[in-house]
């Protein structure tokens, strides 16, 4: 399951009564540039009893078409390593 932007603001308004929208809307993006340019610097990001998230590097190999059976070279490519906490993995598994 997803969660939009609007609906993460949208709960944290209703946490958080007494901060204004306009502001919780900026914490929300100044945090998401955050982590998008620490993944983009190739540093990991860590929110410690949550989850972590670490870019990877695949490496460049040759792929097969499964339809043609023809050989396909894929170039190598960064891809993003998530891993959540013990913590939270208890609570989902509880319900």
């Amino acid at each position: 399951m997803s969660v939009a932007k609007s609906d993460l603001i949208k709960q944290l308004a209703d946490a958080y009564p007494g901060f204004i929208r306009s502001d919780l809307i900026r914490l929300v993006d100044i945090l998401l540039f955050e982590i998008e340019g620490s993944l983009k610097r190739n540093e990991s990001v860590e929110f410690r009893g949550a989850f972590s998230l670490r870019p990877r590097l695949q490496k460049a190999r040759f792929s097969r078409n499964p339809k043609t059976n023809e050989k396909v070279n894929t170039p190598e490519k960064r891809t993003i390593l998530f891993r959540m906490s013990k913590e939270w993995s208890k609570k989902i598994n509880e319900k």
